[in-house]
């Protein structure tokens, strides 16, 4: 229910005051994790700062010194405080009272990271399909890393080496700490909108694993998998596995590994392009000699060797084709002058003129009807008869 107010009717500040801390009070006692700062001690009462473990917010906490003193390690551990939120209206302060301090070990901080890791794999954020090449030669590479870091150094330093050329926009951020999820995902941010910058490299080089807990942060993790620029995890050393090391695009051992992978070392370049130059000629010269062995042993053939015997030898050829097909025409030709002389010596002996000139004769009537049979002539029919110089024309008579 709201309080009726306005410039007329206005309420002091204490009515103000005891509102809020019965509207806290009714919130009833949670359970809150942090990390403890600022711890001091006051007769029997602790008093210490309980900071949010990504983002930069905190809260005074109060608590009794055996409350304090039973498991809490002492400044900079991860706890979770079981509190009753208070408000002193008089003060106008917040403020948290302890009821009981449970220190978070590294088998609890495992034990969640577990069940995110798990949460994220099966969203598909880890899946080889979501992880994109990194360029041969970047333009620019975005490097984040911590403040005059010894990382930055090693990415930098073995990068030039490999690669004179190469350029980076350096984000220096806190790697650690509650300030580091917000200012990592900020530089993030400017880097993947930074059209220039080919590829990004989040770079720290180890660390306990309170310290690299913020590159498994949830909020991180996401912001990662949303970038458009592939992006190299180099956290940690061989054995530190973050969860920004399952989402990026790659994750290199240490910062010198990342140099050498984002890269390429200008040295083995050149000596690959000599090596393929080289294979290259060997390849062409081979073939040259092939070609050439094939060539001399082309020309080392008669046909090449020498042409004018070889139009001499199919000279040759045609004229002894000539000859044979002379013969052959001379033979039929001679062949055929037998056959027409044995067919005219056949028709001259089968011919009427021969029989003529042994003293036979041809009786004919009219016209040119040769008689056979004295029955065939009439009496007084006129008749034609052929010797083989003249003819004779007689008359029939009945004998």
């Amino acid at each position: 229910m709201g309080l009726e107010t306005s410039a007329e009717r206005p309420v002091p500040v204490r009515t103000v005051l005891q509102l809020v801390a019965g509207w806290i009070g009714r919130l009833g006692r949670v359970w809150v994790e942090g990390q403890i700062a600022e711890c001091s001690v006051r007769g029997g009462t602790v008093y210490f700062t309980l900071r949010d473990p990504i983002a930069a917010v905190s809260v005074r906490v109060i608590a009794a010194r055996q409350v304090y003193d039973v498991s809490v390690p002492g400044e900079g551990s991860r706890v979770v405080v079981f509190a009753k939120p208070d408000f002193n209206a008089s003060r106008g302060s917040f403020s948290l009272a302890a009821l009981e301090i449970k220190a978070v070990g590294i088998g609890e901080l495992l034990a969640r990271l577990e069940r995110l890791k798990r949460e994220l794999q099966q969203e598909g954020l880890f899946s080889p399909q979501r992880k994109r090449p990194l360029p041969f030669l970047p333009r620019t590479i975005g490097l984040i890393c911590g403040r005059d870091s010894a990382a930055q150094q090693d990415v930098q330093r073995n990068a030039v080496k490999r690669w004179p050329a190469v350029r980076f926009r350096v984000e220096q951020v806190a790697v650690q700490g509650a300030y580091a999820v917000a200012e990592v995902t900020d530089a993030l941010h400017r880097l993947d909108h930074d059209p220039d910058v080919d590829v990004i490299v989040i770079a720290r080089g180890g660390g306990s694993l309170e310290d690299l807990l913020p590159f498994s942060d949830e909020s991180l993790v996401r912001a990662v998998a949303a970038c458009r620029t592939p992006i190299v995890s180099a956290i940690g050393h061989e054995q530190d596995t973050p969860l920004l090391d399952y989402v990026a695009d790659l994750r290199a051992s240490t910062p010198t590994d990342a140099a050498k992978r984002i890269v390429p070392d200008v040295a083995e370049q050149l000596a690959l392009i000599t090596q393929l130059r080289d294979r290259a000629r060997r390849t062409v010269a081979g073939w040259l000699d092939r070609e050439r062995a094939w060539l001399d042993g082309i020309r080392s053939r008669p046909a090449l060797a020498d042409p004018v015997r070889e139009i001499e030898r199919q000279a040759e050829q045609v004229e002894m084709l000539e000859h044979r097909a002379r013969q052959t025409v001379d033979a039929r030709l001679t062949r055929a002058k037998d056959d027409v002389a044995h067919i005219h010596a056949r028709l001259v002996a089968l011919s009427p003129a021969s029989t003529l000139r042994r003293g036979y004769a041809i009786v004919q009537q009219q016209p040119d009807k040769v008689v056979r049979s004295a029955s065939e002539v009439q009496p007084g029919e006129e008749l034609t008869i052929r010797f083989e110089a003249d003819q004779l024309t007689v008359r029939a008579s009945h004998g």
